[in-house]
């Protein structure tokens, strides 16, 4: 039987897969330090909170592409919280974020065109790519005293065939919310080459400050799509909720067809559509606690790695996690196999495109017993495995 190049993936279990995977089947402990669920971190949900689904108007089956008026009129409540006015025609519903891309990269990419994309970044956009026959570039960015995007990095990886630039706001894994310098230099590197910038805010309440600008107010000049979705704001993984809104210029012929390809798969259902005023309008009780818990991890984890001054913990925005700087004295891989005998569990580096040696991330969102667990088995490796004491090496 012949598939398509396309899923032509290598799906073999990997090293670091196999090794969780026995680590968890013979029952010895492990502090999880990748957890990204907050409906598995110990959060309070209302026990009501479901109850939005169970609205009658859910049994009238009203198809309508771009989503209910009512659930996209919801949306633009949130952004008017943010200080941003848009229309329920700017909004269309999609049941994920990685849906979302994929109508993106069907309305703006011809087969072989290519996306610019972040690094270090999310390596979920890999697959999406793939199954659009979008090809992915990466672009960089810079770490000196913060994060900041290299607009020459990015200038350099266009090529004739480029289509776009996703930028996550906040980044993911860095924290980074792009500054006004940043978005001028890039709305000009959009007009220039005449791309279309896709802006991921799916951790845009997280921030220290809590009054980031979200990208939803448009860019003069830029044809801007801004993407989101009830699995961080609300909390809610599992209701698959998510939506487009689509700024800038050419925004009524792009409204067009993304409607033709929302209604190609009118994949939203009812139930959810019905409940997303309810889940929006409530976003503030678990953000208060997922903030909380950021701000406690973070505080333990600061805490654990001052007994290591050779790690450093690099500076974040916002979003629920953190990228550290460890001794580079050989493959990430081989750092994360030996922390999960000591039973801790965190992400090599590499997987959000940092170099292969010298850096983990890992997740503030964990309860806070385990996560201290966890950073002092790390912080307990770090100083007899790694030299911890000693100068950084490489990295």
């Amino acid at each position: 039987m012949s598939f398509s190049r396309r899923t032509n993936w290598n799906t073999e279990e990997s090293e670091l897969a196999r090794a969780h995977r026995l680590r968890n089947e013979s029952g010895l402990p492990v502090s999880d330090l990748t957890a990204s669920n907050p409906t598995r971190c110990g959060f309070e949900y209302s026990p009501d909170s479901l109850s939005a689904l169970i609205d009658p108007a859910a049994l009238d089956y009203d198809p309508q592409p771009k989503g209910s008026l009512r659930a996209r009129s919801a949306v633009c409540s949130y952004y008017l919280d943010h200080g941003v006015a848009i229309s329920p025609e700017q909004v269309v519903l999609t049941t994920s974020t990685s849906e979302a891309y994929s109508f993106l990269f069907k309305l703006l990419c011809d087969p072989g065109n290519d996306v610019l994309v972040g690094q270090p970044g999310y390596p979920l956009f890999d697959f999406l790519a793939a199954l659009d026959d979008v090809r992915l570039k990466a672009a960089p960015f810079l770490y000196d005293q913060g994060w900041q995007i290299d607009l020459e990095g990015f200038r350099q990886a266009i090529t004739p065939e480029t289509r776009a630039i996703v930028l996550v706001h906040p980044n993911n894994p860095t924290g980074h919310f792009t500054k006004g310098w940043e978005r001028e230099g890039l709305a000009k590197l959009c007009r220039e080459h005449d791309l279309s910038l896709i802006v991921d805010e799916v951790f845009l309440d997280y921030g220290f400050s809590g009054g980031e600008a979200s990208f939803a107010a448009g860019l003069e000049g830029v044809r801007a799509y801004v993407v989101s979705g009830l699995s961080k704001i609300a909390g809610l993984p599992q209701m698959k909720a998510a939506w487009i809104v689509v700024t800038g210029t050419e925004a009524k012929p792009a409204m067009e067809r993304l409607e033709v390809i929302a209604d190609t798969f009118l994949s939203m259902n009812a139930p959810v559509q019905c409940a997303i005023p309810s889940f929006l309008a409530g976003r503030e009780a678990i953000q208060k606690q997922i903030r909380e818990r950021v701000e406690i991890n973070l505080a333990t984890l600061d805490r654990q790695l001052e007994a290591v001054p050779a790690v450093q913990r690099l500076e974040r925005e916002g979003g629920w996690y953190a990228v550290l700087r460890i001794p580079a004295l050989g493959p990430d891989e081989q750092t994360v196999l030996e922390l999960l005998e000591c039973g801790v569990w965190a992400h090599p580096g590499y997987i959000f495109g940092l170099p292969e040696s010298g850096w983990l991330v890992v997740s503030l969102l964990g309860p806070v017993e385990e996560f201290s667990t966890g950073t002092a088995k790390l912080v307990d490796y770090l100083k007899t495995n790694q030299g911890g004491n000693k100068s950084r090496v490489g990295g």
